[in-house]
């Protein structure tokens, strides 16, 4: 593994060193929906999810792509005047809809002065190999970076929170990408209801498995506006949230199994304290990876310090 000032690979470094300069990645919301929310497959999306807790308040369907990707664009270059972006279809299934609309709206994003590529973020089922062919020709010239929410490798997981896919679709979706041309992510949430320490730290060792470049590292979080705020309400005892103490030692074990390859792009999320109903950590996300970094240095573990030892 090489170290990059840190004891995990992080993708602050990677992009310095893909790009030589600071990119910045600009939310886009294109108004798609869901399978699991249109009655494709189901109702309700995600009982977790509510899209507001991570839409910045220049991101909203109503305007093209361009017009976000501009907003977005001027109000990080007050703060950093020489950068390039990353046009990043965030909310909801952003490969869910035909290849023809797909295409004009990521050709869209890519005419856009200093936008040097795409981050797209769907889900496993929702993925064809013509989608695919097209995401292959543009890494040809773009940066391109495709992301699954995988959210557990449980399916009686994923079958609680109505994600309405399989663990095995994910899999199957990581496959048909394989060797394509661009970078693969994925999307884990830890601390989902029912799943015991031990099967939290197994997703490492599932994960390791998937032909990933970059993984997203969510403590699971209940939000206003959601299926699961209810049922926290109702029934809190099912629900064991991290405290920030917890989760900072676990996540020093969660790495120490995982591939050492992997770029971890975040260990948090962040929800608006007016939509956050717990847990309440009190720290911001920089603050919580600095104790981390802080405790694996105690620890004097890495990131794949026992990858493959289970």
């Amino acid at each position: 593994m090489q170290f990059t000032g840190k004891r995990y690979l992080d993708y602050s470094s990677f992009i310095k060193s893909t790009f030589g300069e600071r990119v910045q990645k600009i939310s886009i919301d294109i108004g798609f929906s869901c399978p699991n929310r249109d009655g494709t497959k189901g109702f309700g999306g995600c009982s977790y999810c509510n899209n507001n807790t991570f839409n910045p308040d220049y991101c909203t369907p109503t305007k093209t792509v361009r017009q976000q990707l501009e907003e977005g664009i001027n109000r990080f270059s007050k703060k950093y005047n020489a950068q390039q972006y990353l046009a990043y279809f965030q909310a909801y299934t952003n490969t869910y809809s035909d290849l023809e609309s797909l295409k004009n709206m990521y050709n869209e994003a890519l005419s856009v002065p200093k936008v040097i590529g795409l981050v797209i973020g769907t889900r496993p089922d929702c993925i064809s190999e013509e989608i695919i062919d097209y995401l292959s020709f543009l890494s040809k010239r773009y940066f391109i970076s495709l992301e699954f929410g995988v959210e557990s490798t449980l399916n009686r997981t994923l079958k609680y929170v109505n994600r309405c896919h399989t663990y095995e679709e994910s899999k199957k979706a990581y496959t048909l990408c394989k060797d394509k041309g661009f970078h693969l992510g994925a999307h884990i949430i830890l601390g989902l209801p029912g799943e015991t320490k031990e099967e939290l730290l197994n997703h490492a060792i599932e994960v390791s498995k998937l032909p990933i470049t970059t993984l997203k590292l969510h403590h699971l979080q209940i939000v206003k506006q959601s299926i699961m705020a209810g049922q926290y309400k109702r029934n809190p005892e099912e629900f064991n949230l991290f405290t920030s103490e917890n989760y900072i030692e676990f996540i020093t074990e969660f790495i120490e199994l995982l591939r050492p390859d992997i770029i971890i792009e975040r260990f948090v999320s962040e929800a608006p304290m007016d939509l956050l109903i717990a847990p309440k950590w009190h720290f911001k996300n920089f603050e919580i990876v600095a104790k981390i970094d802080k405790r694996i240095l105690e620890k004097n573990t890495w990131q794949g310090k026992y990858y493959n030892s289970r």
